[in-house]
């Protein structure tokens, strides 16, 4: 009904989701080879408890490997895909090995404003090696659960992402609108079953903790560790007045995020979050801005500890967007919110009168675009990020951002040399 869609891949395992039409069983074949020598077999049975969703894990795969799979049925290759060429991912490369590798990332995707959603051939060219959806998955909009999994569905059934969910690996997160209604917060009444709609349509790792639930977790790709929040299932209200005690990831996602953090031995370590990071939106609105204590503790927190190389992503914001907030100040190294939104839908106008930070390179309003992050740790004394914005036309929004894992350590002001020209260098737009 819907799928095959790749979902978190590792050295050693793939994971691929795809959605029955009944209580059947649902075998994939996969090997190294396109003549399948040598194939291996997985069989999961769909139940209507789990609405027909099943997610087969490969295992004992070999490493930055490129694997094709197939579907059978009863040991057979259905009739209507006989002549279809079989479908292929990749593993990730092999822990330890300094490598290469492309991560693409987006958000805001609204079915009713563009149901073709052309960004999806043009992300797919670029090949990334792994794709992040930021959250605005859908724009469910609604506390009815079958309304939010007919949204998942409908979705999912994007004929132009069919290329892409066959062989791109994907992780996602959520925002207000795949979470509940505009905005919403921890008083959700139905959050419970909207976190179990979302765990069933995506092939994520592992998330929450036993006593917190929700979509975070950690991801490690070539070496970079990826944290993905969840900015939603234990947030306070935007409109509370900000005080110690207001929180968006709740006490018990703040500490494992600090712990994690602090154990991380990555050169770059990526924060992943709807909600963007700057204080552009004011101190009600619906972003960090309105969780200025939160986000400054965890900042402190993170100089204090000599936590080196931490990058912010994030969307929501209908523009694409890369602000600084520059935490050199206060004797650590500034931190870079590198934001693509929207995916599929008409961008905004731009809102010169939200005021992050700092502002390194202007409003990006053109076309829907995604962020395109390429990962250097081959340079190993001194590893690299380069960050594009791109256009579903496939043009660069603005010159390339390039950081070095030098560049974000305490003590190292960084953001005057990143600052696009033209644009005043104490600015504020």
């Amino acid at each position: 009904m819907q799928g095959p869609m790749v979902g978190a891949v590792t050295p050693n395992e793939i994971t691929i989701w795809g959605r029955l039409s009944g209580p059947f069983r649902g075998e994939i074949e996969f090997a190294t080879t396109y003549t399948f020598d040598e194939s291996r077999h997985l069989s999961l049975t769909a139940t209507k408890e789990e609405d027909y969703v099943l997610k087969w894990k490969l295992t004992g795969l070999d490493p930055d490997t490129r694997y094709y799979y197939r579907f059978k049925v009863k040991g057979n290759t259905p009739r209507y895909q006989e002549m279809v060429p079989p479908f292929y991912t990749k593993t990730a490369p092999a822990e330890g090995e300094p490598v290469r590798f492309e991560v693409a990332f987006g958000s805001c995707v609204r079915i009713l404003h563009d149901s073709e959603q052309n960004i999806w051939p043009t992300i797919h060219r670029f090949q990334p090696d792994v794709f992040f959806w930021l959250g605005d998955n859908i724009y469910g909009d609604s506390l009815d659960p079958d309304i939010i999994s007919e949204e998942w569905k409908r979705q999912r059934g994007i004929s132009n992402l069919q290329p892409f969910n066959h062989s791109i690996p994907q992780l996602a997160i959520w925002d207000d609108h795949d979470f509940g209604l505009n905005n919403y917060d921890r008083r959700h009444p139905m959050k419970t079953e909207t976190l179990k709609l979302f765990n069933r349509f995506w092939a994520n790792p592992p998330s929450g903790l036993p006593d917190a639930p929700g979509v975070f977790f950690k991801y490690r790709y070539g070496g970079v560790d990826f944290f993905f929040l969840d900015v939603r299932y234990h947030r306070d209200p935007n409109k509370e007045p900000d005080h110690p005690g207001k929180t968006m990831l709740g006490k018990m996602q703040l500490e494992w995020l600090q712990t994690s953090l602090r154990a991380s031995d990555s050169p770059f370590k990526v924060l992943i979050s709807g909600s963007g990071w700057t204080k552009s939106k004011g101190p009600t609105g619906d972003a960090w801005s309105a969780f200025l204590y939160e986000r400054n503790l965890l900042f402190e927190y993170i100089r204090e500890n000599e936590i080196n190389g931490v990058i912010l992503l994030s969307g929501d914001t209908h523009v694409g967007e890369l602000s600084a907030i520059p935490w050199s100040e206060k004797g650590g190294y500034d931190f870079y919110d590198l934001v693509s939104s929207p995916l599929a839908q008409t961008p905004n106008e731009p809102r010169y009168h939200r005021i992050p930070e700092l502002r390194i390179r202007p409003i990006f309003t053109r076309e829907d675009n995604f962020g395109l992050l390429q990962f250097d740790l081959t340079q190993a004394e001194d590893p690299v990020l380069r960050f594009n914005l791109i256009g579903v036309s496939g043009r660069k929004a603005w010159a390339p951002f390039v950081i070095r894992a030098s560049e974000l350590v305490n003590g190292v002001s960084s953001w005057k040399d990143k600052i696009s020209k033209g644009l005043p260098d104490t600015i504020h737009w």
